[in-house]
């Protein structure tokens, strides 16, 4: 497995280049509403290359961080093994019990206490913590422009209704000027009066005057329609973009706080059982040493074993609290792992199969 510091460094590195390109393209975003509020026309500039890097980049960068939590997995699969280690003897033990039981019994004891579960595992859920400070950090960030996006394309949306609106309202004036003017040419066709005529060319100039200003208005606010709808078509591309990429970094949190939770379970597992195997070679050492000694010896067996049973007693309550939170980690650890396994499907199909480097 690769070196978990380098490969987080790694991760880090592609969210704050993925956190750059999301903010430049919302920056666009933001300059194009900027440009439209100014009232100067604007191409906008959501480019569907520009799109496409974005996506690359994050999806690169979430494979990275999905093989970072499997990683995590089997580092915590491997904790069950190392326990087992501890509790049974070595092949050097075995042989050294041969000779002398106390002497091997020694060496377990003594490998037993210098044993490093406890701080492996606590490196692990840090490492955890690292990368679901990490994710949450990139989940913010997307979220922030999320509400930036969505906020500009309401104030975008009311402005195009009103628009719209305008359009109309200057069709229908176009629409209702026709009329009037096919009258005023009828009158002109037949007037033969001069004084008349001069009257019904000057109310025709200023009919086809407005006319023409009302098709130069129908043109612009055409312009600013069009405008304002590529706008928003643009950025509703880019707020489902952003959406996905929210639902993506959940999945990703949730499999990891769910993995968390189960270290932590494994954690107290582990150093219960621990504690109660030495207990429990203690007690084996008092029994053997009780059959050799007298009477002040076996008090102070009955002592300890009083108290060793008062500690089991509490540990025997405690149990079935402990077996239906660990259940209940379980289960929320199954539904985290089909959620991120089908979101995952070929990075979960690589790790498994080991299928790194060969082609699809």
């Amino acid at each position: 497995m690769a070196d978990f510091e380098s490969q987080i460094a790694k991760s880090q590195k592609e969210v704050a280049e993925a956190q750059s390109k999301i903010a430049d393209l919302s920056a666009r975003i933001d300059t194009a509403r900027a440009k439209m509020s100014q009232g100067t026309d604007i191409t906008l500039d959501i480019e569907n290359a520009s799109l496409d890097d974005v996506h690359a980049h994050s999806d690169l960068m979430n494979a990275n961080i999905a093989e970072l939590i499997m990683g995590l997995d089997d580092v915590t699969a491997g904790f069950s093994k190392d326990f087992d280690g501890l509790r049974s003897k070595t092949g050097w033990e075995k042989f050294v019990g041969i000779f002398s039981k106390q002497r091997a019994e020694s060496l377990r004891a003594e490998r037993v206490r210098a044993a490093s579960i406890e701080d492996k595992l606590q490196d692990l859920i840090s490492k955890s913590n690292t990368i679901q400070a990490m994710l949450q950090e990139q989940l913010n960030e997307l979220g922030r422009h999320k509400n930036q996006v969505e906020t500009n394309l309401q104030k975008t949306l009311v402005d195009r209704e009103a628009a719209v609106t305008a359009l109309e309202q200057i069709r229908e004036e176009v629409k209702a000027l026709d009329p009037e003017i096919i009258t005023l040419e009828t009158k002109l066709s037949t007037a033969t009066d001069a004084k008349q005529r001069a009257q019904l060319e000057a109310e025709m100039a200023a009919l086809n005057s407005r006319h023409n200003e009302l098709i130069q208005l129908e043109q612009v606010k055409l312009s600013e329609s069009q405008t304002l709808e590529r706008y928003i078509e643009k950025g509703k591309t880019w707020l489902d973009s952003l959406q996905n990429q929210i639902a993506t970094q959940m999945v990703l949190l949730n499999k990891l706080t769910t993995d968390t939770k189960q270290r932590v379970v494994l954690y107290d597992a582990l150093s219960k059982s621990l504690k109660t195997a030495q207990q429990q070679d203690v007690a084996h050492k008092i029994n053997e040493i009780g059959v050799a000694t007298d009477k002040e010896a076996q008090v102070a067996m009955a002592a300890i074993g009083a108290a060793t049973n008062s500690k089991m007693a509490d540990m025997m309550e405690s149990h079935e609290e402990h077996i239906v939170f660990a259940r209940k980690v379980l289960e929320e650890k199954v539904k985290a792992d089909e959620r991120f396994a089908r979101r995952f499907e070929k990075i979960v199909e690589q790790h498994d199969s080991n299928a790194y480097g060969e082609a699809s």
